[in-house]
């Protein structure tokens, strides 16, 4: 799941990368993207107390990224609820975030 909520008095949107406690993936995850230069780890996922894992990261408004998933444990893997999907240069398709 993906929230978005814009942040007042800036170009930024604050955006919050969620899982559920039971995504199957392993428990160190992160979000990688051309917001971060495909990173692993600049953005982990947290296990919060709601029985989610998510990290907020603020992206400039009224761009399109793309990103995807990363499982230490499992590798890549795409946010089935994101605002499209695209083929990617690997063979397989990047998750895309439209702010």
């Amino acid at each position: 799941m993906i929230k978005k909520v814009n942040k007042r008095n800036s170009d930024t949107v604050k955006v919050t990368f969620v899982l559920p406690d039971d995504h199957g993936q392993g428990e160190k995850v992160s979000v990688v993207g051309d917001f971060n230069d495909w990173t692993p780890g600049e953005h982990k996922l947290i296990r919060r107390s709601n029985h989610t894992y998510s990290t907020n990261v603020s992206l400039e408004e009224g761009r399109t990224y793309e990103f995807r998933y990363f499982s230490e444990e499992n590798g890549y893997f795409n946010e089935e609820e994101a605002d499209a999907q695209v083929a990617n240069e690997h063979g397989s398709h990047n998750s895309v975030l439209e702010l």
